[in-house]
């Protein structure tokens, strides 16, 4: 049971920045007075957007906001279930939504739908809807039961009778049965995989035992021909190779000695270049000087005459010499171009026998590989007996993922059947069908005692037949507001009674806005009065009415609501 304590508002709708708090639980009836603007059903709206973040009236969410102060509009709604105290904060301007159990704030959702959803499921256990078929009746944009379309009207007695758990447990199932459609869409992959295995296991034992002599003697033929290949090239490497290293090494020693033998003759020939260098700047000078630069001396022509002619056979010995060793540098070049001829030649034997090598190998592995194949099929006989045991084994997982596959099916065509069983058709109707009796009896006695004679009587869909005393047929829309509004009160005692009976939505508050101010004759007035008055103690039932003077010795306490600077108060 929900027993509701306190509701407490600020710059909410007409109310300004000083809080109005209703104490709930207070007094078992309550009367609430005030002219037409002064804020009497605020209440209404606070305990609507306090619960479900939503105002009681057709308006805009953001409407409820006090208009002058536009800003830190807070509703506090504190109610008890069990031995568990809750206390509920909603604002607008800053945005705020709280819960609190037992003085600390439940972790919030990332998401506040979600946050709103655990408070609805997991606390009040009802919703917006059928909150205000147990809690409220009033003239404001209430939809009384029924005006409300076939399923809104089944989730409400679904909230009544606790049945949403079965609702719960057909969406658990579904997920369960989604898990199931992929763990069989798993299998069947791995079924077709298997499948396929053991196909071409079957193709490779029927490849294997078709092999015969004639492919082994091809293969052995293939050897002797690389073999014979591998002969020719032997042979041939053998020949070249006679002597061969030792003639490289030969003609290699030949090869540095030229070296070193012209480094030395183009030495000799660079130094005769020095000399007749020396020559030429000796002669120039007796040539163009007659005074010795450095004694003094004069140099006389019988002086120059003979030290050119000494300088003259000097140049000419050095000219010979330079001739002799020209000779003797061409015939070197000459012997080195031949030894590197014979190099060369030398060396493209080694490289012939180097790629003979490389061919003797190449064939050598081909026959390895041929031999490889031969023994193989030779050997072909445990091949097969080892693709059979694959096979085998490969089967037996077939099995294994057959049987698990029944498994799966099996289970989903149980779920199917629960599933059945959980839609609205089945355990759901079957619980409203044990409490239809009850809930037309209970109607048709509030229907009695407000003084309206009639056999009311919903069916299983919640389409209602009413009968009069001369068992005419009509509907809800046939009846005048007055006859309407006793039959909603009717149904708001009986779902009360039935929510009291279920222990689910059943609460101690009770809002009834204006309905002693609309259709209601006198003698209707006086039986509404009645009910009231026979309701448990632990009820708390607020009267919202213009009526004050009327209804004021009805009613154990009394609030008023007036305006005072354009923000409502109250006394």
């Amino acid at each position: 049971m929900i027993h509701f304590k306190s509701c407490t508002w600020k710059n909410f709708l007409s109310t300004g920045n000083d809080p109005i708090t209703i104490n709930l639980e207070k007094s078992p009836t309550t009367l609430i007075v005030g002219q037409n603007g002064a804020g009497k059903s605020t209440l209404l709206d606070a305990l609507s957007f306090g619960l479900f973040g939503k105002p009681h009236r057709d308006i805009k969410k953001g409407q409820l906001i006090n208009s002058i102060n536009d800003k830190n509009s807070i509703v506090e709604v504190e109610f008890a279930i069990g031995q568990v105290d809750f206390k509920i904060v909603r604002g607008i301007k800053p945005n705020k939504f709280e819960i609190w159990q037992n003085g600390n704030m439940i972790n919030q959702a990332s998401n506040v739908r979600d946050y709103q959803k655990f408070l609805e499921q997991n606390i009040l256990k009802l919703d917006h809807k059928s909150f205000h078929q147990v809690v409220v009746l009033g003239s404001s944009s209430f939809i009384p039961f029924m005006q409300l379309p076939a399923w809104t009207r089944r989730h409400v007695i679904e909230d009544l009778l606790d049945i949403n758990i079965f609702t719960k447990m057909n969406i658990l199932l579904k997920e369960r049965n989604i898990k199931i459609r992929d763990e069989l869409v798993d299998i069947n992959h791995n079924l077709d995989i298997v499948k396929t295995k053991i196909q071409a296991a079957e193709k490779y034992i029927k490849d294997l035992q078709e092999l015969n002599d004639d492919q082994i003697e091809k293969k052995r033929s293939s050897i002797e021909t690389h073999k014979e290949e591998i002969t020719k090239l032997f042979e041939e490497s053998k020949t070249l190779g006679k002597g061969l290293t030792a003639m490289i090494q030969s003609s290699e020693k030949d090869q540095i000695q030229q070296t070193k033998k012209m480094s030395t003759l183009e030495g000799y020939d660079y130094s005769y270049n020095g000399k007749i260098k020396d020559l030429v700047q000796e002669s120039r000078f007796y040539e163009e000087n007659d005074t010795c630069p450095t004694c003094d001396q004069d140099i006389g022509q019988e002086i120059k005459d003979t030290k050119q002619k000494i300088i003259k056979d000097k140049a000419a010995e050095l000219q010979q010499a330079k001739e002799d060793l020209k000779k003797s540098i061409g015939q070197l070049k000459q012997s080195q171009r031949e030894n590197a001829d014979m190099l060369n030649q030398l060396r493209q034997k080694q490289q012939k026998i180097n790629s003979n090598n490389d061919s003797i190998g190449v064939h050598q592995t081909e026959i390895g590989k041929i031999q490889k194949e031969i023994d193989g099929l030779m050997g072909s006989t445990g091949d097969v007996s080892n693709a059979k045991r694959s096979k085998t084994n490969l089967n037996k997982k077939k099995d294994k993922l057959t049987e698990k596959k029944l498994e799966f099916v099996e289970e989903r065509t149980y779920n199917e059947i629960i599933g059945e069983m959980l839609k609205d058709t089945g355990i759901k109707t079957k619980v409203i069908k044990q409490y239809l009796p009850v809930m037309n009896r209970l109607i048709n006695h509030y229907l009695q005692i407000l003084d309206f004679f009639v056999s009311f009587h919903l069916d299983e869909s919640f389409n209602e037949t009413i009968r009069s005393r001369h068992r005419d047929s009509f509907n809800y829309a046939s009846f005048s507001e007055g006859e309407k509004q006793r039959i909603d009160l009717a149904l708001l005692f009986t779902w009360r009674h039935i929510a009291k009976m279920k222990n689910s939505a059943s609460t101690n508050l009770l809002v009834l806005d204006e309905t002693f101010d609309s259709s209601l004759d006198v003698d209707g007035v006086d039986n509404l009065t009645k009910i009231l008055g026979t309701m448990d103690e632990d009820s708390n039932v607020f009267i919202i009415s213009h009526k004050g003077d009327v209804l004021q010795d009805k009613f154990r306490s009394r609030i008023e609501f007036f305006k005072k600077n354009n923000f409502s108060k109250i006394r």
